[in-house]
């Protein structure tokens, strides 16, 4: 009965609370000065449990790089290729062009079906519900690759799992972003990349140590090892707080409270600042946007947003991922053996977890828009020379090239790939921000889609057989979105999320971001004391 009743006096309390018990620009004002001012080591103490529970919630995202690292590197392996292969005179079994283009395809299908489908599912059921049913049903689907005899089995595998890796690669993101005060988002949605680089880890540790094996077991252990993650996750995540901000969007102010509590150690006044501010934020966006559909993604100001979100995660495939950061197949186009190819991947992959964490240290020194345009300068510089040597194709040539790619893949995972998920996180609005993040990820799955069409056939031996001279081609599409950058990507390394809706409102330029002067509550505060005194 006192438990009834309490629940009873606290849904009545969810009702009479509304909105206008939390409009104060003055507590908004004072919420926003208190991020601004909040240290690294302040955040870490204080909002210790945000970063915990963004940090969990980010560990779906290893699924997607393990099965990621392993389909790649699939292509080069003996067990793998002698039952989805076919055998060619005097090359031995491959998987041909096709069948590499589709099953690198399969899991990039379902991931654009199900980051549109999170774009609706999160903004009404909360990023919460969606990610534990999503968890829950991708359990079975891993029945699926472990009993697949056929590449066409193998595809209807990637697609279904694609679906719901398309909700973690979108609820990630977004969730973190949102839990987390302005100091600590860079890194925590940084860390999202750093488990994409867990998953590759794993996933070469996993073929290297069943190579050995001569059986359909080498490569179906490999797929086994994907149960560890679900069911664990889903019990923790169960007892996740849901975002304040979505709790907020939706008039769950008491739970809103309630989720503050458990992220941070805030009092009641500072958490019923933060609604505050959280509140006058979504205001603000109310005056210069027009709503929260995906359509509205493409108006006004949401335009240049949405396409700065959408070539930033672009840019990852156009630096030239599909060649250098699982270049197993290439390595042995290239003439590098098979027990020197994967213990290249296992190095590889180990040096991409090391130059991620060397990026967190970057993030304190420099903006976001300057590590990304350096990093695509500088992995369009490798390309270029992996392709001269690809011309040269001698033995030296060879280990050139693969010297060259880890030069690559340390300066990848040192900028474009974990400075991507920072800027999409930061740029995007927050009535906008599910279906915004889902939009910039379709436009890399897309963009990786065609990469993963065209590519086999540049480097695969029964097609153009182009080897290290791929490099010029990926050279040139980095050195384009390189330009881009330069011209496009703005910097907002500090800004809060009012501010932003307020730059981008004032079309502030690219490169005027980071130097830029704004207060978007000194107007408001001076009307309301103004008011004040002429009722006094």
């Amino acid at each position: 009965m006192a438990n009834e009743k309490a629940a009873a006096n606290s849904d009545t309390v969810e009702h009479l609370e509304s909105s206008s018990d939390f409009e104060n620009t003055k507590d908004a004002a004072q919420a926003a000065a208190a991020e601004h001012q909040l240290t690294l080591r302040e955040a870490l103490v204080k909002h210790r449990k945000a970063a915990i529970w963004s940090a969990i919630i980010s560990l779906t995202v290893i699924m997607e790089g393990y099965d990621v690292g392993l389909i790649y590197q699939f292509f080069a392996y003996p067990a793998f290729q002698k039952q989805f292969g076919t055998y060619y005179e005097g090359i031995g079994y491959q998987v041909s062009g096709p069948w590499q283009a589709g099953l690198s395809n399969g899991a990039n299908a379902g991931i654009i079906i199900g980051g549109f489908a999170n774009g609706y599912l999160s903004q009404k059921f909360g990023y919460k519900k969606v990610m534990l049913v999503a968890l829950f049903i991708l359990n079975w689907f891993i029945f699926i690759f472990f009993f697949a005899k056929s590449p066409a089995v193998l595809v209807t595998a990637q697609v279904l799992a694609g679906l719901m890796w398309g909700v973690f690669a979108t609820s990630g993101p977004a969730y973190a972003s949102e839990v987390c005060p302005m100091v600590l988002r860079g890194y925590l949605t940084n860390y999202i990349n750093l488990c994409w680089c867990i998953g590759q880890l794993i996933a070469a540790g996993v073929l290297y140590g069943a190579l050995q094996m001569d059986s359909e077991w080498s490569y179906r252990v490999a797929y086994g090892v994907q149960w560890a993650w679900p069911l664990p996750l889903f019990c923790i995540i169960l007892f996740a707080p849901e975002s304040p901000w979505w709790l907020v969007k939706n008039k769950h102010f008491t739970k809103a409270k309630k989720a503050l509590r458990q992220l941070g150690e805030g009092t009641e006044d500072e958490n019923k600042r933060t609604i505050a501010q959280i509140i006058h934020t979504l205001q603000i966006e109310d005056e210069v946007s027009s709503g929260s559909n995906y359509i509205d993604c493409f108006k006004g100001s949401d335009r240049r947003r949405t396409e700065i979100v959408c070539m930033t995660f672009a840019g990852q495939v156009l630096s030239g991922s599909a060649f250098a950061y699982g270049p197993t197949y290439f390595f042995e186009q290239a003439g590098i053996s098979t027990q020197n190819n994967y213990k290249i991947a296992v190095g590889g992959t180990s040096l991409a977890f090391i130059c991620n964490v060397t990026s967190w240290f970057l993030l304190g020194r420099f903006g976001r828009r300057t590590l990304y345009t350096t990093g695509l300068v500088c992995c369009s510089t490798y390309l270029f020379i992996i392709g001269i040597l690809g011309v040269v194709d001698s033995p030296g040539s060879q280990w050139g090239q693969v010297a060259l790619c880890l030069l690559w893949l340390g300066t990848y995972t040192m900028t474009v790939g974990p400075i991507c998920f920072i800027i999409i996180s930061e740029t995007s609005s927050i009535r906008l921000r599910a279906k915004s993040i889902c939009l910039s990820r379709n436009a890399y799955n897309i963009t990786q889609i065609v990469a993963n069409v065209i590519h086999p056939y540049m480097i695969n031996p029964t097609e153009g057989n182009w080897k290290g001279k791929a490099g010029f081609f990926w050279c040139g599409t980095a050195a384009l979105t390189a330009l881009w950058a330069y011209f496009r990507l703005p910097e907002l390394r500090g800004r809060s999320y009012e501010e932003a809706d307020v730059m981008f409102h004032r079309k502030v330029s690219a490169r005027e971001f980071a130097s830029y002067k704004i207060n978007v509550y000194e107007d408001e505060l001076e009307q309301e004391a103004n008011h004040t005194t002429k009722v006094e």
